[in-house]
């Protein structure tokens, strides 16, 4: 069963927005575990507008599942937060500084030998390594003989497409999954997952093993509440 590991960015920037800690981030990542998820994902950028970078600290003292730490590997502040707390997972995003959301995966062909130094870096600290990546067979390809363990698929083109045709919108995905399988990358995938469309995913994706979802789930918390919500998800990935 493809694991859940629920993104908890937005839960921080609604307690910043009236600083304090209400709601308390360490608090609800303990929630989601009890409720069901397989994992917490934190994605914290410099300016710190959502996830503090002493928020990673405190929730590595008490994620029981596995923690994945996200964000842009060319910044030494956020290697050094990673390489300090060991999380089970670092998924790294090619990000820009100020940047809003993740909107585009690694160019693995033409950043190399940049991958390969960086994700060395990760490894030799014995922390798995996952990278963002497009549905492109060719830069699936690539990551292989970065070094990473695993590729992360930008799931934002199929959110977009799906209404107006799944099968066209799976289509990329399933070829790069494929392509990943060939050369031994596991499958990991987010962004835009929601619970329309979710389902569809898992069910066409092979072998997908962890989705990471945070804006979705956490919006549509508040109707349903946290806790079912968090298993309405996960029944997505039955």
């Amino acid at each position: 069963m493809t694991r859940l590991s629920v993104n908890i960015n937005k839960i921080a920037t609604l307690r910043n927005s009236r600083g304090g800690n209400n709601p308390n981030l360490v608090q609800v990542a303990k929630d989601c575990e009890r409720f069901g998820a397989q994992g917490i994902t934190v994605h914290p950028r410099p300016d710190e507008r959502h996830i503090r970078y002493n928020d990673v600290f405190e929730l590595k003292k008490i994620v029981t599942t596995e923690f994945n730490i996200e964000g842009n590997c060319q910044e030494q502040k956020f290697v050094d937060l990673v390489l300090a707390n060991k999380p089970e997972q670092v998924t790294l995003v090619p990000d820009v500084l100020g940047q809003l959301t993740s909107n585009h995966g690694w160019d693995t062909i033409k950043n190399q030998e940049y991958l390969k130094e960086i994700i060395a870096v990760f490894k030799n600290a014995g922390i798995r390594v996952s990278i963002f990546v497009d549905p492109v067979v060719e830069m699936v390809e690539a990551a292989a003989t970065t070094g990473t363990d695993r590729i992360e698929l930008y799931t934002e083109a199929y959110a977009h497409q799906y209404p107006q045709g799944k099968e066209a919108a799976i289509a990329p995905f399933i070829k790069a999954a494929e392509a990943a399988l060939k050369v031994g990358l596991g499958i990991n995938a987010g962004h835009d997952l929601d619970l329309n469309n979710l389902k569809y995913f898992a069910q066409n994706i092979p072998n997908l093993e962890e989705v990471s979802i945070g804006h979705a789930l956490i919006s549509d918390a508040l109707y349903y509440g946290l806790e079912n919500t968090v298993q309405m998800y996960l029944r997505q990935l039955v």
